[in-house]
């Protein structure tokens, strides 16, 4: 019998999406449709055991998805997440523990450099250590027109793509035994940038100089950092991001594949990076963009 091969440009056929014009960060529970995380498809096969790992906006979205399928290759997992998420955070936690794999979340403020430098202690108290940081967290809006820019939310922008994500990358890394490594949540924004979303392009080009820089100083210590550069990819962030019906409706049917991406069919790359299958990978960035180039 021939093997049922997906074809991939309905394998996560989810209808039009719905601008439900979500306050930031966006929730789980109030995006249409829900969005998928591998939640009832991921199935594990050891390639983390016995792992630790930190994500940075792990409650939801790609960040959810990725702590699922770590839970599922073996891995314990720590998630950050804004207080607002703790519902989504409480969820995440019940897919790693269902997992058999010890799960906690810290809740809190990229923002807020205390907080973003010490959830690496806190990690490394609760889990034993710190193998793998995946540097997720981050949000975007709708800047409309580049002279109306708000450079209040801007200031937001960098302060939790960026300066977040630098306190927790600087906690981590002197620290890292060989064998760690550090993945980066870029986007294909940092090659292709989107006019309504100048100040977000700025803060994921930053990240991918930061992963290349990082790379190679982690190199002779043996720490790998690679980027994973996903496209247009349905999570609660989208319908938060300010856009009106039409552009939400069309989300993602730009790419050759036609349609948005699923938080599932990114982890897999993040599973990739981390795992002993990606030993001599470093200073990269995976693209997941549906066939968009970088």
């Amino acid at each position: 019998m021939t093997a049922q091969i997906p074809d991939p440009r309905t394998a996560h056929d989810m209808g039009t999406p719905a601008n439900d014009e979500m306050s930031q960060p966006g929730l789980t529970e109030e995006t249409d449709p829900r969005p998928d995380h591998g939640e009832y498809t991921y199935q594990g096969h050891e390639r983390l055991s016995g792992r630790r790992a930190l994500i940075t906006g792990g409650d939801s979205g790609i960040g959810r998805a990725v702590a699922l399928a770590y839970a599922r290759e073996g891995a314990d997992v720590a998630i950050a997440h804004l207080p607002s998420e703790q519902d989504d955070a409480e969820e995440t936690l019940r897919w790693v523990r269902e997992a058999g794999r010890h799960g906690v979340a810290f809740a809190g403020d990229m923002r807020d450099e205390r907080f973003a430098t010490e959830i690496v202690a806190r990690t490394r108290e609760e889990l034993g250590g710190l193998d793998i940081l995946v540097l997720n967290a981050g949000t975007q809006r709708d800047i409309g027109d580049f002279g109306d820019i708000d450079l209040e939310w801007t200031r937001r922008v960098f302060d939790t793509n960026l300066f977040g994500l630098l306190c927790t990358a600087k906690a981590a890394f002197p620290d890292m035994e060989p064998g760690a490594n550090i993945i980066v949540t870029a986007s294909i924004q940092s090659f292709h940038p989107n006019p309504t979303l100048i100040d977000y392009a700025m803060t994921k080009s930053a990240q991918v100089a930061l992963v290349e820089g990082l790379a190679q100083e982690g190199g002779p210590r043996g720490i790998r950092v690679n980027a994973v550069a996903p496209g247009p990819i349905w999570t609660p962030l989208i319908p938060a991001t300010g856009w009106d019906d039409e552009k939400v409706e069309h989300f993602g049917t730009d790419t050759p594949l036609g349609r948005p991406g699923q938080p599932a069919e990114v982890a897999g790359a993040y599973v990739f990076l981390a795992s002993n299958d990606a030993t001599y990978i470093s200073g990269a960035v995976i693209p997941v963009t549906g066939g968009k180039p970088l």
